[in-house]
């Protein structure tokens, strides 16, 4: 009895321990931007937009619904969230919905979710079809922070969370007979755009930001779509301009702390992460306590035509795996969610080769550096 009584009250401090550890935090505010990686379903609450993932069978091994996520389930937004102790952040549009109707009193205290399905960093990227550009999501936390919605230590606190240019890139090499620059003079437009934002971002009270790089674009299922695109090797002019992206933002992050007074970047290097899924799949698979590797690297779960890579998840004649945790994709243009899952564990753990200067579980939990007087 003194040997099942101890063992009970050691479980209970340990439980105890661990949820401290969670909510030991300082970090409880999460405010991200930018694509459908991060989306949490802003663009389903805006009739305007025609890039969708408010349909079956999206959403249906989490939520078991579709929430305007682009994936099965979680993003690594969610996961952020899930450590950090904190409610999953919501749409930015569905907040002030929520508001409008009296659901909500007044913005949640752990964060809003502004990112945009479609979007990219330059403003023309997909326009058209409603999305919302990045220096539009900029736009809408700036009316925030300029009406006291958010007070100031919640703002110098938080973590902000960026990843886009995933449609931009695309978009480049998809067939649309638009007379485009070079691919350098493109990559120094979309870095040109994405360091005013971070200025922006931080002249309005940033300090913690994690930047994402893109990962692996030319890998996506949705290549077969580009022009001689294969259905065995990844997309090596697209993977090009990605790399020459993220070398950007690496010396973007180097260069932050000494522009600015107190900011603490991190970049994640998303497509080193990917791209050890893609070479080594069957040694990465621990998902919810069960080990599960990847089987399928380049083909999507849900979608029609070679590899489901030709046409959107959910829509016309489209065919569904059975087991998307064998999947790195989920669809022609997202990854799983046990792929969201593992990105985010190597962000949250990882050493300086996925994340630098250092993870994110250092980042939310070291104290800023104290403001000049």
């Amino acid at each position: 009895m003194f040997r099942v009584t101890s063992l009970f009250h050691l479980f209970s401090f340990l439980c105890l321990f661990n949820a401290c550890l969670i909510s030991s935090s300082r970090v409880k505010t999460v405010f991200l931007f930018g694509d459908s990686i991060l989306d949490a379903g802003n663009n389903a609450y805006d009739k305007n937009c025609t890039i969708q993932a408010n349909f079956a069978p999206y959403g249906q091994d989490f939520f078991h619904r579709p929430t305007g996520r682009f994936t099965n389930g979680r993003t690594v937004a969610d996961f952020i969230a899930k450590e950090l102790g904190v409610d999953l952040q919501k749409p930015y549009l569905e907040i002030e919905m929520l508001l409008k109707n009296g659901v909500l009193k007044e913005y949640p205290a752990n964060g809003i979710n502004f990112a945009s399905a479609g979007s990219g960093v330059l403003r023309q990227t997909n326009e058209i079809l409603g999305v919302t550009p990045l220096q539009v999501q900029l736009q809408q936390f700036e009316t925030l922070v300029t009406q006291s919605k958010i007070d100031k230590e919640t703002i110098r606190e938080a973590l902000y969370v960026f990843e886009s240019a995933l449609n931009d890139v695309f978009s480049y090499f998809f067939p649309t007979g638009a007379n485009l620059p070079a691919p350098n003079e493109f990559v120094r437009q979309m870095l040109s755009e994405f360091t005013q934002v971070i200025q922006h971002i931080y002249d309005l009270g940033a300090r913690r930001i994690a930047i994402f790089g893109l990962g692996p674009v030319g890998c996506i299922p949705a290549r077969l779509i580009l022009p001689n695109g294969s259905t065995e090797y990844c997309n090596a002019c697209v993977n090009e301009m990605v790399m020459d992206y993220n070398i950007g933002l690496v010396n973007l992050v180097n260069e932050l702390p000494a522009r600015y007074d107190g900011v603490v970047p991190v970049y994640a290097d998303v497509f080193d992460v990917v791209e050890l899924f893609l070479t080594y799949p069957q040694q990465y698979g621990k998902f919810n306590n069960l080990l599960i590797w990847f089987n399928e690297t380049l083909g999507a779960c849900c979608g029609s035509g070679t590899q489901r890579g030709m046409s959107q998840c959910g829509t016309g004649q489209y065919e569904l795996c059975k087991d998307p945790n064998q999947y790195i994709f989920w669809d022609f243009f997202h990854p799983t969610e046990h792929a969201y899952n593992l990105i985010f564990r190597s962000m949250w753990n990882g050493d300086i080769s996925k994340i630098r200067p250092m993870n994110l579980k250092t980042l939310v939990n070291m104290p800023l550096p104290p403001r000049k007087k």
